[in-house]
């Protein structure tokens, strides 16, 4: 008879395996619990270099499958937002939940990224020399240790979701180019692709529409709303009609915090955000 998966009887925000989160709801080691419908909790969290507070008592949350904007002028920490999710940056106060139970600021960046979250940053990353398919191939969740790698072949299952990928992100027909071959924008859809074929719960996008023309941006912006609520979505971005087209709800930071949060229109009446972001 086979075991029963164990479950951690722990209620504690602290656990970073799970446990009896909230009240009463059974958490299997692994599993980010969303059962509070909430997959990233900031709570007052600050971070300074040398002196100069890039984050300043910041708090924010996200909900499950929601796709949210993050907007905001140079230096209103945005950037240092993403570090901290993805554990390149550990703040000096401040709480950081992936879900109920996963404390961020005690992991590593690799145990970040295993634990479900994709950050894509704003220069395209992808192998030049390889196909878009063995792009693809090469990015597939699984377990990619030397020794396995010796013997890896792709299976059926795996062919299939490949054809998946490419489908969502529209590279169907470039399936058999070199990455390196591809335009701009589709390069941002490709590396898209290689964080989904990861199952990321959550995925960071750092102003992935710089450098596109217009119908890259209007691809990409197909793409996210067609993502929205399979994946958890933070889009960090400076095109405002790009943002109008995608989000729903927007974030404003400045000088480390939240100024304003709401829908685009809600927030660019906002006579703070006019004054120290949109201009009047």
């Amino acid at each position: 008879m086979s075991a029963e998966p164990s479950v951690r009887l722990d209620g504690g925000a602290s656990s970073l395996t799970g446990g009896l989160a909230g009240y009463g709801h059974p958490v299997r080691e692994g599993e980010v619990d969303v059962s509070h419908k909430v997959i990233l909790y900031l709570e007052s969290v600050t971070v300074s270099f040398d002196g100069f507070k890039a984050l300043n008592d910041l708090s924010l949350a996200i909900d499950d499958g929601e796709l949210r904007c993050v907007i905001g002028p140079n230096g209103a920490g945005k950037t240092t937002m993403m570090d901290v999710i993805t554990g390149r940056t550990r703040p000096d106060e401040g709480k950081a939940f992936f879900g109920q139970t996963i404390d961020l600021t005690r992991m590593s960046e690799s145990a970040i990224a295993q634990s479900g979250i994709g950050r894509k940053f704003q220069k395209p990353t992808v192998f030049e020399h390889h196909t878009v398919w063995e792009n693809l191939e090469l990015a597939l969740k699984g377990d990619r240790r030397w020794w396995h790698g010796l013997s890896w072949r792709t299976t059926l299952v795996q062919a299939r979701r490949i054809d998946e990928l490419l489908a969502t992100i529209r590279l169907e027909d470039e399936a058999t180019r070199l990455a390196g071959l591809l335009a701009h924008g589709q390069k941002q859809r490709l590396e898209i692709g290689i964080l989904l074929a990861q199952e990321p719960r959550l995925l960071l996008l750092d102003e992935p529409v710089a450098g596109m023309t217009d119908e890259e941006t209007e691809r990409l912006a197909d793409l996210l709303v067609t993502l929205e609520g399979r994946q958890s979505i933070v889009v960090v971005e400076h095109d405002m009609e790009f943002v109008r087209r995608i989000a729903k709800r927007v974030t404003v930071l400045h000088e480390g915090r939240v100024l304003a949060e709401g829908t685009l229109d809600e927030v660019k009446a906002n006579e703070a955000v006019v004054e120290v972001y949109l201009g009047r």
